[in-house]
C-alpha cells in the first residue's frame, strides 16, 4: 500500500480510512447547514475535499472532525473555512473572447430596452462587474442599468463595494480590455495611488451589491441578464439543476444568462428551454415558452 504525505494524509488510498473520512465530510457539512445555514452539502466533493485539505494543513489538525469541533466552537474560524469554501477566483475581463462576444451580440439587444436589470451572481471581489460596467458604460447602457452584485461571503462583497485592487494587476487587466474591444484605456476608469487603483464611483452608482445564497435562497428579481461564470463548475449535477431553475426564474421572457467557457446547459434539465447566442463563450438566451 502506497505511503501516505503530509498532503494526501487526510483523503489516503486506504479504503477503510476514506471510507471514515467521506462519513466526516458528510457530518461536517451538515453541522454547518444546521449550524450556520449555509449548505455545501451538494457541492464538488472533489472542490470540497481540496480546499479542506488545505485548512487541515494550515491549522495543524489531522482529521475532518476535529476540524468540525473547531467550526461549531469559533465563530472566526468559521469564517476562515467559508472564505475557503468561497469561489473567489477572479480578474478584469477573464476570457476576453467572451465580453467580446457579449458586446456584439447581447449588447445590441440591451439597446431596445428603456431600462435594464442585470444579476450579477457569485460576483467574488468584484473585478467582473466592473467589467462589464465599463461596457455598458461604453455602450451608453449603464444609466439606464440596474446591476445587483451578489455572493455569498459578505468579506470578498465588501472589497467589491469598495472597488479598490492592487496594481499590479492592471497590466494584465488593461491587456483584457483591449483584447475585449475595449473603447479607450482601462485607466481612464480609475485612479491609482500608493500601489492601488480605486475605480470611478460612476461605475458602481449603479450597483447593489447583496448577501445572497444560490443554494439557499429564492428568486432574487427579475432580470434581463444573469451573469454566473465559473460557478457552476463547483455543485454537482443536482444542486446545477437548482440553480439553472433559479437562474431561469429569474430571467424576464428572452432574458440572455452567460455563463463561464468551462460550464454548459448540455445534459442539464434546462437545455432546451435555452438558445444558445454563442455555443463557444456560453451565452443563451431564454426561450418563450407560451402557458
Amino acid at each position: 500500500m502506497p505511503s501516505e504525505t503530509k498532503n494526501d494524509r487526510i483523503f489516503p488510498v486506504s479504503p477503510e480510512k476514506n471510507d471514515t473520512q467521506n462519513i466526516e465530510l458528510d457530518l461536517l457539512l451538515q453541522a454547518v447547514f444546521l449550524k450556520y445555514g449555509y449548505d455545501f452539502r451538494n457541492y464538488s466533493k472533489a472542490h470540497l475535499k481540496r480546499r479542506i485539505n488545505q485548512r487541515l494543513n494550515i491549522s495543524n489538525l489531522e482529521t475532518i472532525s476535529e476540524l468540525q469541533n473547531k467550526i461549531l466552537w469559533d465563530k472566526e474560524f468559521f469564517r476562515l473555512f467559508l472564505k475557503d469554501l468561497s469561489i473567489n477566483v477572479t480578474e478584469m475581463f477573464r476570457d476576453p473572447d467572451f465580453y467580446a462576444a457579449f458586446r456584439e451580440k447581447v449588447v445590441s439587444v440591451l439597446k431596445t430596452y428603456a431600462h435594464i436589470k442585470v444579476w450579477h451572481a457569485g460576483c467574488a471581489t468584484g473585478e467582473e462587474v466592473y467589467s462589464l460596467a465599463i461596457i455598458l458604460k461604453e455602450e451608453n447602457l449603464l444609466a439606464r442599468t440596474q446591476i445587483y452584485a451578489t455572493d455569498i461571503n459578505k468579506s470578498v462583497l465588501e472589497t467589491a463595494k469598495q472597488g479598490i485592487y492592487s496594481k499590479k494587476e492592471m497590466e494584465l487587466y488593461e491587456r483584457n480590455y483591449k483584447e475585449a474591444g475595449g473603447k479607450g484605456e482601462l485607466s481612464d476608469y480609475y485612479t491609482s495611488k500608493y500601489g492601488s487603483v480605486l475605480f470611478d464611483k460612476s461605475l458602481s452608482k449603479n450597483i447593489v451589491f447583496a448577501d445572497h445564497n444560490l443554494v439557499t435562497d429564492g428568486v432574487f428579481a427579475e432580470v434581463h441578464l444573469i451573469f454566473c461564470r465559473n460557478v457552476l463548475i463547483y455543485f454537482d449535477k443536482l444542486l446545477q439543476n437548482k440553480v439553472l431553475g433559479l437562474f431561469s426564474d429569474s430571467l424576464a421572457k428572452r432574458g440572455f444568462l452567460c455563463l463561464g467557457t468551462k460550464e454548459s446547459l448540455k445534459f442539464t434539465d434546462y437545455e432546451n428551454k435555452f438558445q444558445a447566442v454563442d455555443k463557444k463563450m456560453r451565452i443563451y438566451k431564454k426561450l418563450y415558452i407560451p402557458k
